[in-house]
């Protein structure tokens, strides 16, 4: 059943607070986390109900229950579009008390509820939603910028695709900031290695499940990359429709998450190159992470969304603990400041560090799609490429125009 937008704006404050968020400890504080992601678009597999599953995840093993903090989780819709993230985070902060927001998996929303973190002076911890604007010309106290961002996919995916020999591209580009940020980002690298754009094509989102025409385009620029600025099920149709149109370019999947190419199957995936900064099978405490995660969302594999999710709501709660809760509620600029002189370190991405720009800083790595005959198994798809260091990962600290860098 479609969500209509007064149910939506009713449910997100009612949304069912988990048995450990039930905890009560006399005396103490409550900390709200809003999760909100999308539960029902393109975004859904990516993020969605494994998001809110890793954040649970999160809360049960820092051991809320344990150290005696109150926690109560909220979950909301945004239906991918600006106007009901804000109003949902607007109404979170002003009449239910919410502390953090985590997630998002949207661009466009993401920008609007950074914005409204800073009025309201509350906390904004983004996996999902990709546009590198967050730590530039948008950047605030309020907001850290987990995961990933539009300029380390371009440089490692669309990077490395140029020094392969891919040095003409056209772009097919979902029409809204993140897809418009990871064209633009793209642009700069192949245009910076001496490649060139022969054209691009922007396409209504979201709500777009045909893409014949745009692919027919693509074919007649004559180059040789197809880059897909776009995610969730419009990667996956986007790549689906390529291989039944016979598209004999090189496929670029900037933003490719273990779900694509679960859905797509290695048959189709296979030979894709990606950049995924966490990978279930990368290393023993990756493994180990998403074997807990794994049952809570009926045996799938995280993503690097649902890894950012438990990082981030890891980290947090270990500076609001160390801070005293009701101190951590009070300043939501002063516990970002906090979090960021902290060093970050969980099984996802072990150490980090988080910048004054509010970017999250790890490793990023690329990957390519197994063929079927080297998968050992379900979700055994990606072989290693190439890895950029964490201070390479990421747009330099002076690039990006952020206020809070001070020149």
């Amino acid at each position: 059943m479609a969500v209509s937008r007064r149910t939506l704006l009713t449910s997100a404050a009612a949304a069912g607070a988990l048995p450990f968020a039930r905890v009560r400890a006399q005396g103490t504080a409550g900390l709200k986390i809003g999760c909100l992601t999308d539960m029902s678009g393109p975004y859904k597999d990516l993020a969605g109900p494994g998001a809110v599953a890793a954040l649970n995840q999160a809360l049960e093993e820092f051991g809320v229950a344990g150290k005696g903090m109150k926690v109560e989780v909220l979950t909301a819709d945004h239906l991918n579009k600006p106007d009901v993230g804000a109003t949902i985070a607007r109404q979170w902060f002003d009449r239910d008390g919410v502390d953090l927001i985590v997630e998002v998996a949207n661009s466009g929303v993401a920008l609007a509820v950074a914005g409204v973190a800073k009025e309201k002076n509350k906390v904004y911890l983004n996996s999902g939603a990709a546009t590198s604007d967050l730590t530039a010309a948008a950047c605030n106290a309020n907001t850290i910028h987990w995961v990933y961002d539009t300029y380390m996919l371009a440089k490692s995916t669309g990077g490395a695709m140029v020094k392969a020999g891919g040095d003409s591209w056209f772009f097919i580009t979902a029409d809204y900031a993140f897809g418009k940020a990871l064209q633009r980002d793209t642009t700069e690298f192949v245009t910076g290695a001496g490649g060139k754009v022969t054209g691009s094509v922007s396409y209504p989102f979201p709500g777009t499940a045909d893409f014949s025409s745009y692919l027919l385009q693509a074919q007649s620029s004559g180059a040789k990359v197809l880059g897909l600025a776009n995610a969730g099920t419009d990667t996956i149709n986007s790549i689906k429709q390529a291989k039944e149109f016979g598209i004999k370019m090189r496929l670029a999947g900037l933003l490719m998450f273990l779900t694509d190419v679960h859905s797509l199957g290695l048959e189709v995936a296979q030979g894709i190159a990606l950049t995924d900064s966490f990978y279930w099978d990368m290393n023993d405490k990756a493994r180990a992470f998403s074997n807990r995660f794994s049952p809570r969302v009926g045996g799938a594999r995280p993503t690097m969304v649902h890894a950012g999710v438990y990082s981030s709501t890891l980290h947090y709660l270990k500076v609001a603990n160390a801070m005293g809760i009701a101190q951590a509620k009070t300043d939501g600029a002063a516990m970002v400041a906090r979090m960021k002189a902290m060093p970050t370190d969980d099984d996802c991405f072990g150490p980090g560090s988080i910048r004054i720009d509010g970017r999250k800083i790890h490793p990023s790595y690329l990957w390519e799609v197994k063929n079927p005959s080297e998968s050992k198994g379900p979700w055994d798809y990606y072989k290693p490429v190439a890895s950029t260091p964490a201070e390479e990962a990421f747009r330099p600290l002076d690039k990006g125009g952020c206020p809070l860098v001070k020149a």
